[in-house]
């Protein structure tokens, strides 16, 4: 079974306006949505489009956690959340042509709660793979990423991290199955701006040499980079109207396990993961199974080299 973990889920409220925002004004939406918010619900929510199982875990409370479960459960996908005293918080994304985010901070959670989300991990199994995905809330420890994945790795289960900065670094030793940071956070990491895949690929291999069993970074219209310690792949994206960027690498995480799950064919999965998240780059919702595999044509991937060194 796969397992997401979303720290700090929400309901994202998103508001269209027809003309521009005119602050300290009355302004009517055209247009109003919701729906549940978080990177490891999202990545459940796109195995769910593509036929595979998993189960959503993190912390939710109030009206606003009860509707992110209602929404889940509607829509097939299991859940075992801790529930906590605070309401789960509101994202607004406002969008006037172009889009401003106002996320909320969320709920505190206490460390009796946080013991409570380890024990649903600790009974994990090595059948089992993990999700860990998006930030983690203030009021939790630093190393929060580090305690769960230290679980998983004390009890054999795999684990996938999509994270930032120390978040993503401070985990590595562990030997995360995947991790897959865009070409900015992969830069910010070392101090240095990318643009190109072979501007990547050295700081890639350097992940895997820090731990990281496979590597996955996007650079958008550039393509994307896989690396582990046998092989470089690097893929074109398919051609296409950037709709949003919300979800993308959320897609590409869910679309590598899918077909991981499935073949267990790591070539294959990558190739997968990029048409994934390029079929949510040109939605306005996440990707349908339809359009990553009507897409899956055009990822082209040529092979670097065959023994990593």
């Amino acid at each position: 079974m796969i397992y997401t973990l979303t720290l700090n889920p929400s309901v994202d409220y998103i508001v269209k306006l027809d003309s521009s925002l005119i602050m300290g004004e009355l302004n009517r939406s055209s247009n109003e949505t919701k729906f549940p918010g978080g990177k490891g619900i999202n990545v459940s929510r796109v195995l769910n489009k593509m036929g595979v199982k998993s189960k959503a875990l993190g912390f939710v409370g109030g009206f606003t956690g009860s509707y992110i479960e209602e929404y889940l459960h509607n829509e097939n996908i299991a859940t075992d959340f801790v529930q906590v005293k605070e309401d789960s918080r509101i994202n607004i994304k406002l969008k006037t042509g172009e889009e401003t985010e106002i996320n909320a901070k969320g709920p505190a959670i206490t460390e009796e709660k946080f013991a409570e989300l380890k024990a649903i991990v600790s009974s994990l199994t090595a059948e089992d793979i993990l999700v860990l995905a998006g930030s983690v809330p203030s009021s939790l420890p630093k190393s929060t990423y580090e305690e769960i994945v230290k679980i998983c790795s004390d009890n054999g289960v795999a684990f996938v991290v999509d994270a930032e900065g120390d978040l993503l670094l401070n985990v590595l030793s562990f030997k995360p199955l995947l991790i897959k940071p865009n070409h900015h956070e992969l830069g910010d990491l070392f101090g240095t701006v990318l643009s190109t895949p072979e501007e990547v690929i050295p700081y890639a291999k350097k992940l895997i040499e820090m731990g990281a069993e496979n590597v996955i970074v996007s650079l958008a219209g550039n393509g994307a980079v896989f690396v582990n310690q046998k092989t470089v792949i690097v893929s074109t994206v398919p051609k296409g109207e950037v709709k949003s960027s919300v979800g993308a690498g959320d897609s590409m995480v869910a679309g590598f396990l899918a077909k991981y799950t499935e073949l267990g064919d790591l070539t294959a999965s990558f190739q997968y993961s990029v048409a994934a998240g390029s079929a949510t780059a040109f939605s306005l919702d996440l990707c349908t199974k339809a359009h990553v595999e009507e897409l899956l044509p055009q990822v082209q991937i040529r092979r670097i080299s065959k023994e990593y060194r």
